[in-house]
């Protein structure tokens, strides 16, 4: 099979740069091993939320200028206008989200703490400051057996900024007969309970059959697993304000917005192949021929341009060991500290140092092995070297924003 371009990896920086690349013309193929970090996403975007100092940013196109020059950042021509156009992506892909690049809102965890980000999923809580929801009094749904909702940390740290907290117990016959499994009571599960016929309109008449005392009614993100608008359906049936907070992982925000990306791909022509492993690829002369799949093991997959999005540690698209860190289908060169003792801080809490570990790129995003650039490889994401996503909150915005413009490279 020959390709314009095979993209490596089926998260955030590679949907964004194959969607950007089959709207110009070309012929696509995402590889991907099976599920995407999507999945532990709560329903928020982030561009950065803290800088180097671990202060919080308030405008972070102006941080962004701010940082090292290692930091993945400046291999993007022009963070604002990739930052527009990766808005009107997710937008056009179907997943309604709101905020600004130029300010960041807060947004509220699982957990009851808030945390500053670029984009959130319409519906979502969302508060203009970090210590504050724009409520003096909340309303709390305790949707009985639900697994995934910590509510005494929600609550504890909700009363903590002086907002009242009022906690209530709902159930409906759908989610009762759920409740038979225990296993059933996790997010993405109920969410496909809610999409049967007649379970949204008993989910609303539970809800309406309430007396808040609450300015709001906030409801776990239960709904929406593959339609992002049930949520504004179910606002429109409740006679009470309501607002969505976060789940724990797996997170239906996350899924639903991975599962849009992709079929918004596959809509456009593009080729998607699941649960396939790249394998190994045939380098010449400094230029990537063709890869090979677990699944396809005879079928040599050709193209002029690759690109690499297999993320981090956790994706496995870096691995460790005792020996040291690789990234494992090419043996790219990477970023990493000699001495393995440098890799980590002693407390967990500090600076570690190997989340900021990655694949060498050049200023083009082009990778190299034993310091030779390859020239048609391409690498985006969590896979690249210089940040720390967990700190800097700034995740979503690298992988967004490195996939396209590893998207415009190829395009020049």
């Amino acid at each position: 099979m020959k390709f314009n371009t095979i993209i490596i990896g089926g998260g955030l920086s590679a949907l964004a740069a194959g969607i950007t690349l089959r709207k110009a013309g070309q012929q696509v193929a995402i590889i991907t091993a099976g599920e995407s970090t999507l999945h532990f996403n709560g329903g928020s975007i982030d561009l950065l939320g803290y800088d180097v100092k671990g202060n919080a940013v308030e405008q972070p196109l102006q941080a962004i200028a701010e940082l090292p020059e290692t930091h993945p950042y400046h291999r993007v021509n022009d963070v604002e206008a990739k930052a527009i156009e990766a808005a009107a992506l997710l937008k056009e892909a179907g997943c309604p989200m709101t905020g600004e690049a130029n300010h960041n809102h807060w947004r509220l965890t699982p957990i009851g703490l808030t945390k500053p980000t670029w984009l959130t999923t319409e519906g979502m809580v969302t508060c203009k400051e970090g210590d504050r929801l724009p409520w003096k009094s909340v309303t709390v749904v305790d949707i009985i057996g639900f697994l995934d909702a910590p509510l005494t940390f929600l609550i504890d740290n909700i009363t903590k900024t002086g907002v009242k907290v009022e906690r209530v117990s709902i159930s409906t016959p759908q989610l009762s007969a759920a409740r038979l499994s225990p296993s059933e009571m996790r997010a993405t599960n109920l969410a496909k309970v809610l999409a049967r016929p007649g379970a949204l309109n008993s989910l609303a008449n539970a809800l309406n059959n309430l007396s808040p005392k609450g300015e709001v009614v906030l409801l776990p993100a239960v709904l929406g697993l593959e339609d992002p608008m049930m949520t504004a359906q179910l606002k429109r049936q409740v006679k009470h304000p309501l607002a969505i907070f976060a789940t724990m992982p797996p997170s239906v925000p996350g899924v639903c917005l991975q599962n849009h990306l992709r079929r918004h791909f596959v809509k456009l022509g593009g080729t998607l192949l699941t649960n396939h492993t790249v394998t190994d690829g045939q380098l010449n002369n400094g230029h990537l021929a063709y890869v090979k799949t677990d699944r396809l093991v005879e079928e040599k997959l050709e193209a002029e341009n690759f690109i690499l999005a297999t993320g981090s540690f956790q994706s496995r698209g870096l691995r460790s060991d005792y020996t040291g860190i690789t990234e494992p289908i090419f043996g790219l060169d990477v970023n990493v500290a000699e001495k393995r003792s440098d890799w980590t801080a002693d407390y967990v809490f500090d600076d570690q140092p190997y989340m900021r570990f990655g694949v060498k790129t050049d200023d083009q995003l082009h990778v190299s092995k034993d310091g030779h650039t390859i020239s048609n490889l391409y690498a985006a994401g969590a896979i690249l070297s210089g940040n720390d996503p967990i700190r800097q909150a700034d995740a979503e915005g690298v992988a967004l924003l490195t996939g396209l413009q590893a998207a415009h490279n190829i395009l020049k």
